[in-house]
């Protein structure tokens, strides 16, 4: 059987990443995560390969034009982020299900070129009031950062119709269960 994409995406704050972690967890599921593409220069001690992919961005234009990204955007003027389809190939060739923690386009984008092969996850947050309480007490932006934060994630709440599946985190606890339960079902476990 051909390996499986799983998709997630979310506004900042609703806990997609906790549970792509959880998920990271169940060894039956042989996820491996999909190491995305950027522009910029590697930061501390991140490393090439784990972190990002760090391209220049004459190697990035490059890879644009060949038709190499399932997706990529221009989040600022020559700072490129995208997912490489290369390293699904690298991923898949070992027999893992990929999974990607990306925007909300980009996720969009990666469930129309895999089709059915991909499950499209939205993680809801229960509603903006709550979502901005949690991007306050995770005291990681400050409180600029959260007002474009909240803005972007109105925009990225239009998109979730667009999911195969929305999750609504509102009990993170129920929220694992769930998430358990749509990869087994998804993955044929």
């Amino acid at each position: 059987m051909d390996p499986k994409i799983l998709i997630f995406s979310a506004p900042s704050g609703a806990g997609k990443t906790t549970l792509v972690h959880h998920l990271m967890n169940f060894k039956e599921f042989k996820l491996e995560f999909s190491v995305s593409a950027c522009s910029r220069v590697a930061r501390g001690n991140e490393i090439h390969g784990k972190d990002y992919y760090y391209l220049s961005v004459d190697e990035f234009k490059t890879k644009i034009n060949n038709n190499e990204f399932l997706e990529w955007e221009e989040v600022y003027k020559d700072h490129y982020y995208g997912s490489l389809k290369s390293e699904v190939d690298r991923i898949t060739q070992k027999g893992n299900n990929v999974i990607f923690d990306v925007d909300v386009k980009g996720g969009l984008n990666i469930k129309r070129f895999y089709k059915d092969r991909a499950l499209a996850i939205f993680v809801m947050p229960p509603s903006i009031n709550e979502l901005e309480n949690r991007l306050i007490r995770r005291l990681t932006d400050k409180e600029e950062a959260i007002k474009t934060r909240l803005t972007k994630a109105k925009c990225e709440l239009e998109f979730a119709n667009k999911f195969d599946v929305i999750i609504v985190n509102d009990d993170l606890e129920l929220a694992k269960k769930e998430i358990i339960s749509v990869v087994k079902s998804f993955l044929s476990l």
